[in-house]
């Protein structure tokens, strides 16, 4: 399975973008799909999880309300929209994929593919 992120860039604080993860190789019917990001200087956090069969969203307490993930399945894509960016949002975005066990999760550890990351700036 090989994941390609894309979307991120310079945007201004209180802009919008969205972020995608293009799947391909060995296509995973039962996974879950992750964003995750990571600022310089921390810890890789989670963003939200989707279900790839059954479209079953999971967001981190603090990004409810603002990021959205969705997917389309005949395009193998998974989005990560976000809006009303903030300067504490610059990070980079990371898409990785897991099987359906253990169902939506946040932990990293349990992702097996990884994307490279795309860069997300927020400038104030």
């Amino acid at each position: 399975v090989q994941l390609q992120a894309s979307g991120g860039g310079l945007v201004q604080t209180g802009g919008s973008l969205r972020l995608s993860c293009a799947v391909s190789g060995r296509t995973l019917s039962s996974a879950v799909m992750g964003w995750f990001c990571q600022a310089p200087g921390k810890e890789r956090e989670f963003i939200a999880a989707i279900s790839w069969s059954l479209g079953s969203t999971y967001y981190a307490d603090s990004v409810k309300g603002r990021f959205t993930i969705s997917r389309d399945n005949a395009e193998k894509t998974v989005y990560l929209q976000i809006n009303s960016l903030k300067p504490e949002d610059t990070a980079v975005y990371y898409c990785a994929a897991k099987s359906s066990i253990f169902g939506l999760s946040g932990n990293p550890s349990l992702y097996n593919y990884w994307g490279q990351g795309t860069l997300v700036t927020v400038s104030s």
